[in-house]
């Protein structure tokens, strides 16, 4: 595996978290990957051979050649069919709402193909990014196509924004309660607001943001234990940590030791 990440323009910085890239060959690609849901939203072009889902019904599909992958909450399974060779466009949790007019919640884990998106301009963004023969044609198309729809659109909500950082800033330990509290905002109304903007809940955002904490901590040492670990990320109790470690990533955390989920957690592996 080869995976790569780099920096938006600074115009785009508050709406695009990174753009990422991942090559490997046929041998190096493990047979299935579950990607974990992490609060973000993400635009796909595979230049590569194409990935299968597998969802939960068992109806297994082709990917589309590019797409854009709605807010996950649940894991997600992938297959790749040969080489990989796949750019992406990663949005902060609520980067990716100056762009569409679909409501971000119909797009809720699902694969949305860019014609649906953007029309003919998704078509021609598509081929014109799958042309291209370096990453950084790639970058530089991607952002013109981004800045150009950004014109006479609205900034992003700064009570909105305010709360994603502190969600981040406390590793999604707080309650709604306490982040209504700190931003000063009715609760009924900031879980109205996350729901148009982020696409989630400002309790699953945190749910998910904890999660991924835990997991970093998994994977960053050799054993450890798992009460621990809950009480560490403020968990309740193992049994509450366990049903959410399920709940996003299919499986217990004592499945999770291994190398299955490492590809999973490549997007927040680098800030």
């Amino acid at each position: 595996m080869n995976p790569k990440i780099f920096k938006p323009n600074s115009d785009l910085a508050n709406f695009v978290k990174c753009f990422w890239t991942l090559e490997s060959s046929i041998e190096e690609t493990p047979k299935r990957n579950t990607i974990v849901p992490d609060g973000t939203m993400k635009m796909i072009f595979h230049y590569g051979d194409l990935y299968w889902h597998h969802p939960e019904n068992g109806n297994s599909f082709l990917q589309p050649r590019s797409f854009l992958i709605g807010q996950l909450t649940k894991p997600y399974v992938v297959e790749p069919t040969g080489k990989t060779g796949t750019f992406i466009i990663r949005f902060h949790p609520n980067g990716f709402l100056p762009f569409t007019n679909i409501p971000l919640k119909e797009m809720e884990n699902k694969p949305i193909p860019l014609k649906e998106l953007f029309s003919e301009k998704g078509v021609k963004l598509e081929q014109e990014i799958l042309d291209a023969q370096t990453t950084s044609q790639r970058i530089n198309i991607a952002e013109t196509f981004l800045l150009e729809l950004l014109k006479s659109k609205e900034v992003k909500d700064r009570i909105i924004s305010s709360t994603i950082e502190i969600i981040s800033k406390h590793k999604g330990q707080l309650t709604v309660n306490e982040l209504s509290k700190q931003v000063n905002s009715n609760r009924r109304m900031l879980a109205r607001k996350f729901s148009s903007d982020v696409g989630l809940s400002p309790k699953q955002l945190s749910k998910i943001v904890r999660l991924q904490n835990s997991l970093k901590s998994l994977l960053q040492k050799e054993k450890t234990s798992l009460t621990n670990l809950a009480y560490e990320n403020e968990y309740f109790d193992q049994a509450h940590f366990i049903k959410d470690f399920k709940e996003f990533t299919g499986i217990t955390p004592k499945e999770f030791y291994g190398e299955d989920l490492k590809m999973s957690l490549i997007f927040d592996s680098k800030k």
